[in-house]
């Protein structure tokens, strides 16, 4: 019997260890057909995640950032112990024990799913294994998986040291709300940094992983909060944290940035502008989209912030007066449903929804708000951001009267003359505080609108190409479209300096007379017939005279006897299109450009003739500190030198390349400076010397003005994105001058700005600004203009040549008085401060001359 046991027992032995063999036989060819063609976990060594992009200012500022994937990568010894401890608790307590996997924790969450029926089956990954998923593997659930995590996490754990690891999982674990990263979810979360979080905090961060969807912390409040308290317990249990410290932080509420409680990471930032916006577009060509939004960039920007915020000012102001102006009511076109507004709890929460498209947010002093009753002569609004107080807010009467309201079928009603004439209860509306310039007090809300009227400005340091400020249109969150880089408009008369500056270098000289008389031109599509913007001929004029009033027909006669291709060739030179065509009209601006390509080149004629390109940008560094794009090249020839002689700065060498003779950069300037004192941009008032031209297209469908001190340039253009006449008295000096003037006079405080560089290897004469005959040296008189020339450049005023073009001029041309203004009407300064125009009488032609001004 006891023979017959032992043999049974004996017998069954010799199955089990033969049963134990082929398991393990057939686990170990398991996993040997799976260990092939694994992923390499070398790669984990050369790990570079995707991490944000940010912007600074030259001051160091943040002012944006840009990301795919939001991760602030954080380097593990960076990464604060409380945190560490709080994942560790919560994902794998046994982290820095196992060799990559957990057979007891693998074994405890099989026998829980068999006692559940499979109803409870929790994972046992260790975060090794969670590693290997999220870097080498898939994310599907299956037993292939999950065999081809286990290799890969042991040999991971023999390759890597158990820091490393951590550090790998604890920036790139997904946290929810587009944050990967323990450190961009804290400041996702709580507005913090990992060191500044309270344990349960950091017990929240850790609670997430194990789905980040399903623990909102507004939707699912009571879920993570269990969660959180888990991973506190299990803190607490692995001696990470006090039984008191347990005990306090499980009792705290769940607080959170979603909720409310802490303000966002975003709002410490200025609105996403233009600026910001253009260097995403410029970077992401130069280094591809995938490198700017995960690459962990540092861009350090040329924005002077100060600056951005006046020229946006300065524009919105001149876009708003135009469009008040006209008198028509749009609103937003928004409208909340009366059911909404009940209460002002439900009133804030449609009003908030309310997109930034329809309402921007990003103009100055300007909030959405929505009518909320309307009286017998006044409309109560609700107003976003502003406490309701026992009066309530009110637009009143007196603030509608400017506007009419368009009627169904596209006719005007009559003017405005109560609040509900433009309003109806539900309208969302944009307001602003009317206050006392005196003392800044309160007067009354009065309502204001987005203008249709578009335009664009611009302004850069006229030596480095730094650009200082620029905006694309009146608000970014309006309209994304960047009417300074993107827009191509006609630059009009603007473009004439580079027409004249051809001339100058091929013989001409700012008193060379040229005939200003009718033209008549066969074109393919028929007789052209350009004209002056003031529909009369002056005859034989000075070169000077003929930019100062921005006379077409001179403008075309020179380009004519120069040669178009001469002229087409100087433009692209200066990069104001590339290519030109030679076309007589585009003598006259007729040939589209952006305000990005024409303010480098006339910044050009500023800096004397030498090239330069326009940046956003000054430096580029990756996510190591390295300096991967610079945009000042210039050589710095002492800056190594521990001591400098006294009284002597660091010498700075420049390779640039000389786009024309200095001495014709300097004769541009000085013609430019006689279109501000006397000219078409007479409107221009600043403390220091400044030099600019308007341009006026036909019709006025585009309006510009583009002016440069000493040391910035700056340009502003405004027209209908569609284009259409912008009507009577719409010109560069009346609509673009204002804005140069209320953005350079902040600038000039900054910036400076001195009397222009005389360069050598020219002289001085004196001639008669309005005849161009020479006179003595010592003449003196209003009629007199000092010329600074080359030698030789004077030859052909000797020869008593006068430049037609090879137009004749006709006989019995009536002719008008010497130095006679062209462009429009005349700009005045009212006793209130206001700028207006004189207009010109009308004559037929005038306003559809069919040629640009």
């Amino acid at each position: 019997m006891i023979r017959f046991i032992l043999s049974s027992l004996g017998g069954l032995f010799s199955w089990i260890v033969t049963a134990l063999f082929f398991g393990a036989l057939t686990v170990g060819a398991i996993f040997w057909m799976y260990s092939r063609n694994l992923p390499s976990h070398e790669q984990l060594a050369q790990y570079t995640p995707k991490t944000i992009s940010r912007i600074y200012s030259g001051e160091g500022r943040l002012i944006d950032e840009f990301a795919e994937e939001r991760r602030i990568f954080v380097p593990i010894q960076d990464i604060p112990d409380l945190v560490k401890n709080a994942f560790i608790s919560a994902e794998d307590k046994n982290f820095y024990i196992h060799k990559g996997y957990d057979a007891r924790g693998m074994l405890a969450a099989l026998v829980q799913a068999v006692k559940s029926g499979g109803k409870d089956v929790r994972g046992a990954s260790t975060i090794t294994q969670q590693v290997m998923k999220n870097f080498l593997l898939s994310s599907d659930r299956s037993m292939e998986r999950k065999i081809k995590e286990l290799i890969l996490a042991s040999r991971v754990e023999e390759a890597l040291s158990k820091d490393r690891i951590l550090e790998l999982y604890m920036n790139e674990i997904f946290l929810g709300q587009n944050s990967y990263g323990v450190a961009a979810a804290a400041q996702t979360y709580f507005n913090k940094t990992l060191s500044e979080l309270a344990p349960h905090e950091a017990a929240m961060l850790a609670a997430m992983p194990a789905a980040p969807s399903s623990f909102h912390p507004v939707r699912n409040m009571e879920k993570l909060q269990g969660r959180r308290n888990y991973v506190l317990r299990e803190m607490a249990q692995n001696g990470y944290i006090s039984e008191e410290t347990y005990q306090s932080e499980r009792l705290m509420p769940v607080k959170s940035v979603q909720n409310g409680d802490f303000p966002p990471f975003r709002d410490q930032l200025p609105p996403r502008d233009y600026f910001t916006d253009e260097i995403r577009r410029q970077l992401s060509k130069t280094f591809g989209q995938d490198e700017f939004f995960g690459g962990g960039l540092t861009i350090r920007a040329t924005v002077n912030p100060d600056m951005q915020a006046v020229a946006a000012r300065a524009l919105q102001n001149a876009l708003e007066k135009y469009d008040r102006g006209l008198g028509i009511w749009r609103g937003t076109g928004v409208k909340i449903e009366a059911d909404k507004l009940g209460s002002e709890a439900d009133w804030r929460a449609a009003l908030a929804a309310v997109p930034t498209d329809k309402a921007p947010r990003d103009v100055a002093g300007w909030h959405a708000a929505v009518v909320l009753e309307l009286g017998e002569q006044d409309a109560r609004i609700g107003i976003e951001g502003i406490e309701e107080d026992a009066d309530g807010h009110w637009i009143p009467a007196e603030d509608v009267t400017w506007a009419r309201k368009r009627l169904e079928g596209g006719k005007l009603a009559a003017r405005a003359k109560r609040a509900s004439d433009l309003l109806e209860v539900g309208d969302v509306v944009l307001v602003r505080a009317m206050t006392k310039d005196a003392d800044g007090s309160f007067i009354r809300w009065t309502l204001r609108q987005v203008p249709l009227v578009e335009g664009g400005f611009m302004a850069m340091d006229v030596n480095t190409g730094r650009v200082i400020a620029m905006q694309g249109g009146f608000s970014y969150q309006s309209s994304v479209f960047n009417r300074a880089t993107q827009a191509m408009r006609q630059p009009g008369s603007n473009f004439k300096p580079f027409v004249y500056a051809a001339a100058l270098d091929s013989g001409f000289t700012p008193e060379t007379i040229v005939v200003d008389a009718p033209i008549e031109v066969n074109t393919p599509q028929g007789l052209w017939r350009p004209k002056n913007a003031s529909n009369k001929f002056y005859g034989p004029t000075p070169m000077r005279t003929g930019l100062e009033q921005s006379r077409n027909l001179m403008t075309v006669r020179i380009a004519q006897e120069i040669g178009m291709e001469t002229v087409a060739q100087y433009a692209e030179k200066f990069g104001v299109y590339n290519p030109m065509q030679p076309f007589l009209a585009n003598a006259l601006g007729a040939q589209e450009t952006t305000m990005y390509q024409l303010i480098s080149a006339y910044a050009m004629f500023a800096n004397g003739g030498e090239r330069v390109e326009p940046t956003l940008v000054d430096r580029v560094q990756d996510r190591w500190g390295r300096t991967i794009y610079r945009h000042d090249q210039r050589i710095c020839e002492d800056c190594q030198k521990e001591i400098l002689t006294a009284g002597q700065g660091p010498r700075v060498t420049s390779s640039r390349e000389r786009v024309i003779d200095p001495v014709t950069a300097y004769q541009m300037i000085s013609m430019m400076e006689g279109v501000v004192a006397r000219g078409s941009g007479s409107g221009v008032n600043l403390p220091v010397p400044v030099a600019g031209k308007t341009g006026t297209t036909n019709d006025a469908k585009d309006v510009w003005f583009t002016g440069f001190t000493s040391n910035i340039v700056a340009s502003c253009y405004m027209g209908y994105d569609q284009p259409r006449g912008l009507g009577r008295g719409a010109y560069g000096g009346t609509l673009c001058v204002p804005v140069f003037n209320e953005f350079m006079r902040e600038a000039v405080k900054v910036y400076g700005g001195t009397r222009f560089k005389v360069p050598p290897g020219g002289y001085w004469a004196k001639f008669n600004r309005f005849t161009g005959e020479r006179l003595p040296d010592d003449a003196t008189g209003d009629f007199v203009q000092a010329e600074y020339l080359r030698e030789g450049q004077e030859g052909m005023l000797g020869l008593g040549l006068i430049v037609d073009g090879g137009f004749a001029m006709g006989a019995n041309l009536p002719l008008f008085a010497q130095g006679e203004t062209d462009e429009g009407g005349t700009a005045v300064t009212t006793s209130t401060g206001q700028t207006k125009v004189i207009p010109k009488k009308a004559d037929f032609g005038t306003l559809t001359s069919g040629g640009l001004y």
